[in-house]
C-alpha cells in the first residue's frame, strides 16, 4: 500500500525541540550558594529583629554555604572529567551521599567550634559559637543539594 499523507496534520505530534540548560558553572553556582541565603535569612533576621541571625546570615550561614558549595561542585568536576559513578548513580542515592557526608563533616566543625575551642584556647564561649552547632550541618545540606541536584541536571548521562 502507498503511503498517505495526512493534509490536515492534526494526527501528527510535532517534536518541541528541548531547551538546552545552562551550563554547570562554578563560580555562579558559589556566587548564588552565598547570596541566597544570606538575602533570605538576612532579611528574616532584619524581620524579626533578630541581629544575631542578620549578623550570622552573611558570615556562617551563606559562607558555609559557598564554601560548600565550591567544594562539592570542584569534587564533582574533578578537572572537567566526572567520575563514571557519580553519572550512573541514580540522582537521590548520590544527593543523599553527599549531603550525609558534608552534614557528618559541618557537624563535626560546628561541635569543634563549639565545644573545643572554649574549653581549649583563649576564645570565649558565645552564642555565636553555639549557632555554629545548627548553621553550619543546615547549610551544608542545602548547598550540597542544590549543587549536586543542579550539577545532575546539566551533565550527559
Amino acid at each position: 500500500m502507498p503511503a498517505t499523507k495526512d493534509r490536515t496534520g492534526r494526527n501528527r505530534a510535532v517534536p518541541r525541540p528541548s531547551r538546552p540548560s545552562r551550563p554547570f558553572t562554578l563560580w555562579r553556582e558559589v556566587l548564588t550558594a552565598y547570596a541566597a541565603p544570606a538575602l533570605t535569612a538576612g532579611t528574616a533576621g532584619l524581620v524579626t529583629g533578630q541581629r544575631d541571625l542578620a549578623v550570622a546570615a552573611c558570615t556562617s550561614i551563606a559562607g558555609t554555604s559557598a564554601v560548600v558549595a565550591y567544594l562539592v561542585g570542584t569534587w564533582l568536576r574533578r578537572g572537567g572529567r566526572p567520575r563514571g559513578w557519580t553519572l550512573t548513580t541514580p540522582r537521590g542515592v548520590l544527593t543523599g551521599a553527599l549531603v550525609s557526608t558534608t552534614v557528618g563533616a559541618a557537624a563535626l566543625l560546628g561541635w569543634f567550634a563549639a565545644q573545643w575551642l572554649p574549653a581549649h584556647t583563649p576564645v570565649p564561649a558565645s552564642l555565636w559559637l553555639e549557632r555554629l552547632r545548627v548553621d553550619l550541618p543546615v547549610s551544608a545540606a542545602l548547598a550540597t543539594t542544590i549543587v549536586t541536584l543542579r550539577w545532575r541536571g546539566t551533565t550527559a548521562s
